[in-house]
């Protein structure tokens, strides 16, 4: 049986945080001088522990499950930095109601160990990383952006996703008929509880 992956991508929200709002686009501002252009900076490693990694992960995503299980995003927003901000209670809700519909139960997070396939690292001045958390039958896929805010790393931007926890056949692969299976042992068992 070939496990559908659900996404549930918020590439929104990180958008949304990135634009200020059009009020503050109203203002003139004087033309930018020109002079020689800066070069992008490459990524480097944030400086920070694995400890203070898990708080940030494990706080940020069980606010994000608190606020999809009452349906009130304003301590969510009111972690967040200035740019998080810009999204009111009302768009945050609007975000995540698809999770909020399906009862997505992040609760796990806190006893979980995180498997991180991004390690945190400065990108712009904002602390990027990425990783899952192992669970079965599905994972939590997680990126998450912070915002340096008065000597503290604020939430600036995420994504969460379910995923197939076991590697998933092609679902254009036909499969072999009975014939075609090879009779005799393999020598493995199938690991994990016994079916009935």
């Amino acid at each position: 049986m070939i496990v559908k992956i659900k996404d549930i991508m918020l590439a929104a929200l990180v958008a949304a945080s990135f634009f200020p709002p059009l009020a503050s686009a109203q203002s003139p501002k004087p033309a930018p001088k020109p002079g020689p252009s800066r070069p992008a900076q490459a990524p480097r490693p944030a400086d920070i522990d694995k400890n203070g990694v898990l708080i940030l992960i494990r706080s940020t995503l069980l606010a994000l499950d608190q606020a999809n299980k009452t349906g009130n995003y304003t301590v969510l927003r009111d972690l967040g930095a200035p740019g998080f901000q810009t999204n009111t209670a009302a768009r945050l809700a609007e975000i995540f109601a698809s999770q909020r519909k399906d009862n997505l139960d992040l609760s796990g997070v806190a006893v979980l160990e995180p498997q991180l396939s991004m390690l945190p690292q400065i990108e712009n001045g904002l602390m990027h990383m990425a990783g899952f958390f192992p669970s079965v039958p599905t994972q939590i896929r997680f990126e998450l952006l912070y915002a340096p805010v008065q000597g503290q790393w604020k939430l600036f931007g995420l994504s969460v996703s379910l995923g197939s926890s076991a590697p998933v056949a092609p679902s254009d692969a036909p499969a072999p008929s009975a014939a075609e299976q090879p009779r005799g042992g393999t020598g493995l068992r199938p690991s994990g509880p016994k079916q009935p």
